[in-house]
């Protein structure tokens, strides 16, 4: 490779890329735009949960226990329903997620020492949400339990489990979602940007004036790639500072160690996607094709939204071929866990091998020689 070449092959590329608005806005506001969206829309998180009290036994103890759901944090009573007839009503219209059922004995039970058994209803078309219910319910429900034991002194527990969660200590969803955000949009970025570059050269006319220039190929893919790298590398520092200073996303590892991974990962979807353009030589059906072999794969198998240990066999093999998958690993190990190349090195050893086969796929499409 000759260097001036080289260089002017990349300068080229920057000047192309500057007159092109569409590109300008893909490349510096779309990641930014996409970030914050679904950084915003995608939650784990439930807040707030609807609950309607049926308090048949209106009792001090009933009351308690309607207090302590009130009191948690995690429960809105809406509704307090006259009679039973009317839960199923509340759970229809989707006035409320669960509806707490306290029956008549439930003050009598307990005063006798008697297991008093209470009612949760959950609406199942949220299954997620209703889980979630359920499990905050359960939680409420045997610390009334301990509660009431311990004040009656005819019981004391005799264990515990102290639960101490490691690295996402609130267990906030944004904390896991934003780092795997940075993987999933800069895998789809990253190819869409590329995927225009030497089909825009055959759709405007210039690749004879390319193909009758003494620069390789070679020197042509990587002089087109050095722009898009670096603005890759913007805009993955631009997401970081906005996961930190917007969502309060820790960041515990090592930054260059997250820049030379994010470097590796960046040069294999850039080359994948200047293969698609070298390949179809059209910006439609380039755009059309990257998006299609990166969006999907990324959110699906990636191991962003769905584990992977869950997935059918089949399945867990396709992810192998899913850059991204190595990529959502190496952002949520640095930015939650912050460990280092000892343990992301299967990671760094997998993007090196994919960045190798973008490289060579992009230069063996690419041709000079006019049809």
């Amino acid at each position: 490779m000759n260097p001036g070449r080289l260089w002017a092959m990349a300068r080229k590329e920057a000047i192309q890329l500057h007159r092109d608005p569409r590109s300008l806005v893909m490349a510096f506001l779309l990641p930014v735009a996409l970030l914050l969206f679904f950084g915003y829309a995608i939650s784990y998180d439930v807040n707030n949960i609807e609950l309607a009290i049926l308090d048949e036994s209106n009792s001090e103890r009933s009351r308690a226990l309607v207090h302590a759901f009130e009191s948690s944090g995690y429960f809105e009573i809406v509704e307090y329903p006259a009679r039973y007839e009317d839960v199923d009503d509340l759970l229809q219209r989707s006035k409320a997620l669960a509806v707490l059922v306290i029956p008549p004995s439930f003050d009598r039970d307990l005063a006798a020492g008697r297991d008093a058994a209470v009612q949760l209803l959950l609406d199942g078309s949220d299954a997620n949400s209703a889980t979630i219910a359920q499990n905050y319910a359960a939680a409420i429900m045997i610390r009334y339990s301990s509660d009431v034991l311990l004040q009656a002194r005819r019981f004391v527990l005799p264990a515990q489990a102290e639960t101490r969660v490691w690295y996402n200590e609130t267990l906030e969803s944004r904390n896991m979602i934003v780092p795997g955000l940075v993987a999933v949009i800069m895998s789809i970025i990253a190819a869409l940007l590329t995927a225009l570059t030497i089909a825009r050269e055959w759709e405007r006319g210039t690749m004879e004036q390319l193909a009758a220039t003494p620069v390789h190929r070679l020197e042509v893919v990587i002089g087109k790639l050095i722009p898009y790298i670096g603005i890759g590398l913007f805009d993955v520092a631009l997401a970081i500072v906005a996961g930190l200073l917007i969502f309060g996303v820790p960041l515990r590892g090592n930054v260059l160690l997250l820049t030379g991974l994010t470097l590796l990962f960046l040069i294999g979807a850039l080359s994948f996607g200047m293969f698609i353009s070298a390949a179809v030589k059209s910006q439609v059906l380039a755009s059309q094709i990257a998006i299609q072999t990166t969006y999907l794969p990324a959110i699906l198998l990636s191991g962003f939204i769905f584990s992977i240990s869950t997935m059918p066999i089949v399945l867990q093999a396709v992810t192998y071929a899913v850059p991204a998958r190595y990529y959502v690993t190496v952002t949520k190990g640095i930015f939650l866990k912050g460990v280092g190349p000892e343990v992301l090195w299967v990671q760094g050893l997998a993007m090196i091998i994919f960045a190798t086969a973008g490289l060579t796929l992009a230069i063996r499409s690419f041709r000079k020689e006019l049809e």
